[in-house]
């Protein structure tokens, strides 16, 4: 007889893989863990939920807030928890509900959600209290299945121990001398079953060509080129937040939808009601953390490659884009600065004499350094160190885990770097391991996803340990952050990294997609990687603009199109497509290997490829005002800045699943050109291919060219012009615009005249934010916002009264106001209305 047998007197239909039965250990749970069952009933009503004892295992089911409700279930004789640092501490507020018990269900009710519980199978139900409408369901035969597995202990051979040359960098590798089994833990599945017509999107950025994962298939870990948040976020108004730090796998197909986690002591899930995809994203960040403000230089252009080779080149480098005039804010020094070994933090004083004098040097300059760091120092004096103390891991790996090894990681990073003046971090090889950066069997290759889970999944069980295996990056940027923080609050943190988690937003991450390869197909695979990436909740992603790898080579990942880099016209073209692309993503970066990446090396002023470049950096600097208006939305309203079309038209079925369009902010649809038009792969010229594209352009919304001014319905497709200087790109009506002038750097802009460019056909709102642009002032409210008001029907532009202030605001600005009025190009006018603007509600009639 089970526990279930004991309660009820009848036994579940509900199966599981592996037994938790056993009369002594269910009493002796009742007795040690939990609270006493009501007699009869098998569940406990608890103070913001109910615990109940299944026939295999127990399962919790509890209110966080009236929309957000927390699913635990275990095998263990108690809830041990996953030991994740997802979830950020909270204080338990009651949440009040009422139980209804009836036809064998038992159901709890919030004023906002109403969750069914199936005392027969114990599976859930989600509905929304306002509407009935029911938002998920677990499978109601089979909703959760559990498989005990054991915990390893892998213990390498140290006479083994030898240093590879990778394309990821120099790793240490020794062999596997045995495998000590240490305790158990289980493999965990939860069944869902989704609506008809719903969408799904999350799970992180991945290879896979998917928008849409609704019949797909997601086998989730660390990668090089996949950085794993386990969120979805859906259509139908809710998200799921798994808080475990294993690897996982998501599967959606006819005979079955679940979501499976390798190697943890529970399922532990957060359902998150939203309404809409933003409110799911602000849920999500209710449970793990506000996304901080980047520092305002961090919007502008950012210049790298792989990679500049000294001070002098580096200083160089800045000094042509001044001389140029074409505008630039970051330049960053990759790998390789170091004297001797990998991932040492030391510059080799022969190429980097002075790492003081750089920085300053460089700010002379107004552009800020960024620097590349890594997590596995190899054969060098920084591994002895940290071995010495206790905090290295195997494979060369410092314990991220260990709050002393991260301290002491941060003293070599301050020491060097930030105590000399450098401004953001680059946090390369986060994963921090990968399996099959190498050569591999022949067929193994892009398409290759189980299999290249299953390997990387392996190792990084093997050195990090299977439950914690998916979590360093998380860990490492805690690190990182909360010692810059410690050190100053003078410097926002910036940390560009190669990895993600859920929660990962909170440390000041920025996320890009891994070293990609330049292909017309891979550039097309990325526009949807990064919005899924996005839809998280994780706001901040970016791509190397050219893609890393351009050439093609021996290992699966160098499978670049264009051996002859920038000397191909064909590979100027695609870097031109990309750049327009990056220009609206959060953060707009150059990068690769192969060959150089600088302006010039694309051709000369009044060459068209320079001049496309030129036209967008220009362009993005106009709209700084704009961006930096979205960074504060984020940061102040969980706001997501680059946002697939659903977060904006989830009504429009049309939308779910294209991958070659996106929002920027509230007013732009972005539709990058993913295919050549003028040059094939080795300079040979195409013909008779049009400089066009087909948009499809959302229902619920009517549109404005960008490029011409001409007003378009929404709801149907266009053929839009695509020449090399543009991307096509339009204007929802109902839209303000703030944009300034074309400047050198972010630094100039304060005090300047700014364009408020209105789309007229809707009554429309912005909200202009400014602060300081770095430091952490903010956070104690020194920042202003005003508020813009468009009324549509009587042409009136209101400024509403300034709210807040900081350090060096200019309490009297001038603003020139244009209405797009269909014949031009949003903000190429140069007339409108001047507007004198002291801090006090302005109207401005046009």
């Amino acid at each position: 007889m089970d526990f279930k047998e004991i309660n009820q007197g009848k036994r579940s239909k509900f199966r599981y893989s592996v037994s938790c039965k056993g009369v002594f250990v269910a009493c002796m749970a009742l007795m040690c863990h939990f609270p006493v069952m009501a007699e009869g009933e098998g569940y406990a009503v608890q103070r913001n939920g109910v615990h109940f004892q299944t026939p295999e295992g127990r399962m919790r089911v509890e209110f966080i807030r009236p929309d957000i409700v927390r699913v635990r279930y275990t095998c263990e004789p108690a809830f041990l928890g996953n030991g994740t640092i997802v979830c950020t501490g909270r204080e338990e507020e009651k949440v009040p509900f009422r139980l209804q018990r009836e036809n064998g269900r038992l159901s709890l009710r919030s004023d906002s959600l109403e969750v069914w519980v199936d005392l027969g199978s114990y599976a859930l139900t989600y509905k929304d209290r306002r509407t009935g409408r029911t938002l998920l369901s677990e499978n109601p035969q089979r909703p959760r299945e559990a498989e005990q597995t054991y915990r390893e202990n892998v213990v390498y051979d140290p006479q083994s121990k030898r240093i590879v040359k990778t394309a990821d960098g120099e790793k240490e590798v020794m062999d596997v001398l045995r495998r000590d089994t240490v305790g158990r833990s289980w493999k965990f599945r939860n069944h869902f079953q989704w609506a008809q017509g719903e969408a799904l999107y999350g799970l992180g950025c991945h290879m896979e060509d998917y928008l849409d994962l609704r019949g797909k298939t997601m086998y989730l870990c660390q990668h090089n080129l996949k950085e794993m948040v386990p969120v979805l976020n859906s259509t139908a108004g809710y998200g799921l937040l798994f808080d475990a730090g294993c690897g996982m796998v998501y599967k959606d197909a006819p005979e079955g939808s679940f979501v499976e986690l390798e190697a943890a002591n529970e399922v532990d899930y957060y359902f998150m009601k939203g309404c809409t995809m933003d409110k799911v994203v602000a849920q999500y960040r209710y449970l793990t953390g506000k996304s901080p403000m980047f520092p305002r230089y961090m919007f502008g252009y950012i210049q790298s490659k792989e990679r500049y080779r000294s001070s002098e080149e580096l200083v160089d480098v800045a000094e042509e884009y001044r001389r140029r005039q074409v505008p630039m804010d970051v330049i960053v020094q990759d790998w390789n600065y170091w004297p001797q070994g990998w991932g040492y933090m030391k510059m080799d004083r022969r190429f980097y004499p002075d790492p003081r004098h750089l920085a300053d040097s460089l700010h002379a300059l107004d552009a800020k350094l960024m620097v590349s760091i890594w997590p596995n120092p190899t054969n060098c004096p920084q591994t002895k160190d940290l071995a010495e103390r206790g905090f290295m891991l195997g494979h060369s790996v410092y314990d991220a885990f260990n709050p002393l090894a991260r301290a002491r990681y941060w003293d070599y990073a301050n020491e060097e770097f930030f105590g000399n003046g450098f401004d953001a971090w680059w946090c390369d090889c986060t994963e921090p391991l990968d399996a099959d950066w190498r050569a591999m069997p022949e067929g193994y290759g892009w398409d290759s996803h189980e299999e290249r889970w299953k390997g990387n999944l392996a190792l990084l069980d093997a050195v990090l340990g299977a439950e914690r295996s998916c979590l360093f990056s998380l860990y490492h940027s805690k690190g990182l952050y909360e010692n810059q923080r410690a050190t100053t609050d003078r410097k926002r943190v910036v940390n560009l990294t190669r990895s993600s988690y859920a929660g990962q937003q909170r440390y000041a991450t920025i996320t890009w997609n891994g070293d990609t390869h330049a292909s017309w197909k891979s550039f097309s695979q990325q526009i949807p990687q990064g919005l899924n990436f996005m839809a998280t909740g994780c706001p901040y992603w970016t791509v190397d603009i050219g893609s890393f790898f351009t050439r093609g080579g021996r290992e699966w990942f160098r499978a670049g199109d264009f051996d002859r880099g920038v000397d191909d016209m064909g590979y100027r073209e695609y870097y031109v497509r990309m750049l327009q692309y990056g220009a609206f993503l959060p953060l707009f970066r150059s990068h690769g290997t192969d060959t150089p990446r600088e302006i010039w090396r694309f051709g000369e002023p009044g060459e068209p490829f320079y001049d496309s470049i030129l036209r967008m950096i220009h362009l993005r600097y106009r709209l700084i005002p704009y961006i930096y208006s979205l960074a504060g939305k984020v940061t102040q309203e969980d706001y997501t800045m680059s946002r697939l079309l659903a977060f904006d038209f989830a009504e429009d079925a049309r939308v779910h699943d294209i991958k070659d369009e996106f929002m920027f902010g509230p007013a732009f649809l972005v539709c990058p050109v993913t295919r050549p038009m003028y040059y094939d792969k080795g300079s040979v010229t195409l013909q008779d291919v049009a400089k066009s594209r087909t948009v499809y352009l959302p229902e619920g919304a009517d549109w404005m060219d960008f490029w011409t001014g001409k007003k378009y319905e929404g709801g149907r497709e266009v053929t839009a012009d695509a020449p090399i200087d543009k991307i096509p790109l339009f204007v929802r009506q109902g839209s303000i615009v703030p944009m300034g002038p074309v400047v050198q750097h972010t630094g100039e802009l304060p005090g300047k005249e700014l364009t408020i460019v209105v789309y007229p056909g809707r009554d429309a709102r912005f909200v202009l934010y400014e602060d300081e642009g770095d430091n952490y002032d903010y956070e104690q409210g020194c920042f202003s916002t005003i508020e813009l008001q468009w009324n549509d029907k009587r042409r009136v532009l209101t400024f509403g009264e300034r709210r807040g202030g900081f350090e060096g605001m200019e309490k009297t600005r001038r603003f020139r106001v244009v209405v797009a009025d269909g014949t031009e190009a949003l903000g190429e006018r140069t007339d409108g209305k001047l507007v004198r603007y002291e801090g006090k509600e302005l109207k401005c009639r046009l």
